[in-house]
């Protein structure tokens, strides 16, 4: 079994305990059976892929698998409940810190001072626009934002510039391509974390999406 594999059915497994995961919070988010583990597999997947044919470094895959697992778990709750458990927006922090930790021991510790100086920036746009347009973003996106964007400032500058612009563009994608039905049950306003998740994401696989 290739490493890919591996990942892709290591994926499956994790999908399906973030989805048992879900039902036990202290507010259940129930969700469609299968979402959590086809999501985490394929996502992981990829960045199995990546790594495996040397687009990524072996000490960087962390990375990209912690920010799968919380993107699928995220997504699913957010489209469907409309909110994002604090449990694990906050849990998305120290999750993120061990994996860049990880990175910065073969890498150097310049990934953390990016990934410190990230997440502050995009926790400050963020909050800056709560405060300013309520509607428009967020409580929940704003507790999303800091580890979100301690992960693209650890790819790089470029990257928080290219991961904010691609979460407002896949935000007016996701408005557009909703059902009218599933965007009027939107009373709060359009999703933005699942866009959000998806950039990281992408700029965290494929770093050179970043210039």
């Amino acid at each position: 079994m290739n490493f890919a594999l591996l990942l892709t059915a290591l994926g499956a497994v994790t999908g399906v305990a973030s989805q048992t995961l879900l039902t036990r919070l202290r507010r259940g988010a129930s969700v469609h059976t299968g979402w959590c583990a086809v999501g985490v597999a394929a996502l992981w997947a990829v960045a199995g892929w990546r790594t495996e044919t040397g687009h990524l470094p072996w000490w960087w895959l962390p990375i990209p698998l912690v920010v799968a697992w919380f993107a699928v778990t995220l997504t699913v709750v957010d489209l469907k409940h409309r909110r994002l458990p604090n449990v694990l927006t906050l849990a998305a922090y120290p999750a993120v810190a061990v994996a860049t930790t990880v990175a910065a021991t073969q890498s150097g510790w310049q990934i953390v001072e990016g990934a410190l100086l990230g997440g502050a920036a995009l926790t400050t746009m963020y909050l800056a626009i709560h405060l300013m347009w309520p509607t428009a973003m967020g409580g929940g996106d704003v507790k999303l934002s800091g580890s979100q964007g301690a992960v693209l400032g650890a790819v790089g500058w470029p990257a928080v510039l290219v991961g904010t612009t691609l979460a407002a563009v896949l935000t007016l994608v996701l408005n557009a391509a909703a059902p009218k039905r599933r965007r009027e049950s939107w009373r709060t306003g359009i999703p933005h974390g699942p866009a959000l998740l998806a950039a990281t994401y992408l700029v965290a696989t494929f770093p050179a999406i970043q210039g």
